[in-house]
């Protein structure tokens, strides 16, 4: 069997397997220690009855995802191919920022955490230092890859990291968005994580492959606690390093723009909201969506939480697999 495919299906079993394990001990810890969500009043009113349900879930694959990314990419990493510990490591800082907000929620009891000026100003360094430590290494290029195209656009180093700082922090709030239904931005996510695994495992970069599988088995454990109707949320813990994950894998596969497609329920969450924002201040009331973010319209419009997961995760997956079709002349797919 090829060693490769044996790795792979090692890293997501043992990530998938912490995970578990982890949860078990981390859900009750959690509820000991009253660490439960509070519920916007502005949301769904049947969403009330989640209130108190353990947050901060996340932590479970993050530690997995942590512990198989050093134990299984170690070989790669002694030998200075540090591609996978970077991208961890840069989601890790995403998911720090999140526990701080999720910690502040639980103290004050409420549905605000870090200002939106200070979790801004957090996540633009991040997003900074990791293009820099990426270009650095040797993971990016200016050289922008066009997916389906074909092309490669050069751009001047200040105009790409402007790019990418843009786009790290857009993409790492677009999936925290999409964080508010149970399950939602798991299933979503795990064909973004496959997507990756396949894209790293064919073009042979198995450090960054490790941290793929970990991600993809990590997720398949969390939906054990957070299917409908969860036992845990991930909290902005789990979410904003789910998008530092997304995002520093496409950037350290040096192809951004293929977030436009494996990304593109993230991006309709997103413009749901802005646009129904946009709608109602030109409008002084007037909305386009029965409520925002995207899912949230289509619970008011009778769907039930599982059908929205199952909808909008089959979106993803078909977009996945067109993004795979669009980097098949890279990959010789």
């Amino acid at each position: 069997m090829d060693p490769t495919i044996v790795t792979m299906a090692a890293a997501a079993a043992v990530s998938f397997i912490l995970t578990v394990v982890i949860g078990r001990l981390l859900i009750p810890a959690l509820r000991a220690l009253h660490a439960g969500q509070s519920i916007k009043e502005i949301g769904p009113t049947w969403h009330m009855s989640k209130q108190g349900t353990p947050t901060m879930g996340g932590l479970m694959f993050i530690a997995a995802i942590g512990v198989v990314t050093v134990a299984m990419g170690w070989g790669h990493i002694a030998e200075g191919d540090r591609g996978g510990l970077y991208v961890f490591l840069f989601a890790l800082v995403f998911g720090a920022i999140g526990f701080i907000d999720d910690y502040m929620k639980v103290v004050h009891h409420e549905n605000t955490g870090l200002t939106a000026g200070w979790k801004f100003l957090l996540q633009l360094s991040a997003a900074i230092l990791m293009t820099v430590l990426l270009r650095h290494e040797g993971y990016l290029s200016p050289n922008l890859y066009v997916p389906f195209l074909d092309w490669i656009v050069p751009l001047p180093w200040p105009v790409y990291m402007v790019f990418a700082a843009f786009v790290m922090v857009g993409t790492v709030n677009a999936v925290n968005i999409t964080d508010g239904v149970d399950g939602l931005s798991s299933s979503v996510t795990l064909p973004v994580a496959l997507f990756f695994v396949i894209i790293t495992a064919h073009w042979g970069q198995l450090e960054l492959n490790v941290v793929a599988s970990a991600l993809l088995g990590g997720l398949l454990g969390f939906l054990g606690y957070n299917h409908s109707p969860a036992k845990g949320f991930m909290g902005d813990t789990g979410s904003l390093f789910l998008g530092g994950m997304v995002c520093a894998l496409a950037f350290a596969t040096d192809m951004p723009l293929i977030l436009v497609f494996v990304g593109i329920v993230y991006i309709a969450e997103t413009l749901s909201d802005i646009i129904q924002i946009g709608y109602f201040k030109l409008t002084h009331g007037k909305r386009i969506f029965k409520m925002a973010p995207l899912h949230h319209h289509f619970e008011m419009s009778g769907w039930r939480e599982r059908k929205v997961v199952a909808v909008f995760a089959a979106v993803s997956a078909i977009f996945c697999a067109l993004a795979l079709l669009g980097v098949w002349q890279r990959y010789h797919i």
